[in-house]
């Protein structure tokens, strides 16, 4: 074999499965959670993340569309029609970025706060209930064989 050919992948283990298997289903259930608790208060989840990325954003309480967008991977026209719904709930406000007049800053209301941190507690406490089966799966090193 040459070296520019890829390398056949070193297969897991059946423990190395086991616990990928236990973090997935940890995700899903985690996931299921999430969904059904943020729509049962009102949102859809994708309304969930870009509360919980503005608030979530590193260093300030605001963030820009195309920086949205990044955080939610989305496209920006779609983080667009994001922002609509959600001001038209009152849970965001657009702002004049005042350092750059090309720039709109997205920011939580009072009101979109409020909800975040109902929301935020309630996932934070699933994520406490769920325990294990959401840690990070752990693979053996393949050079210690």
């Amino acid at each position: 074999m040459s070296s520019g050919e890829p390398q056949e992948p070193v297969p897991l283990t059946k423990r190395e499965f086991e616990s990928l298997a236990r973090f997935r289903f940890g995700i899903r259930r985690y996931l299921r959670f999430s969904e059904e608790t943020v729509r049962s208060h009102g949102l859809t989840p994708q309304q969930y993340q870009l509360l919980l990325a503005l608030k979530g954003f590193p260093g300030r309480e605001w963030a820009a569309m195309r920086e949205l967008a990044e955080r939610l991977q989305l496209r920006h026209h779609s983080v667009v029609e994001l922002v609509d719904r959600a001001q038209k709930q009152g849970l965001v406000q657009r702002a004049a970025d005042p350092s750059d007049a090309r720039t709109v800053r997205v920011e939580l209301t009072s009101d979109g706060e409020l909800t975040l941190v109902r929301l935020g507690a309630m996932h934070r406490d699933e994520l406490r209930r769920l325990g294990p089966t959401i840690e990070l799966p752990i693979f053996d090193d393949p050079s210690k064989k």
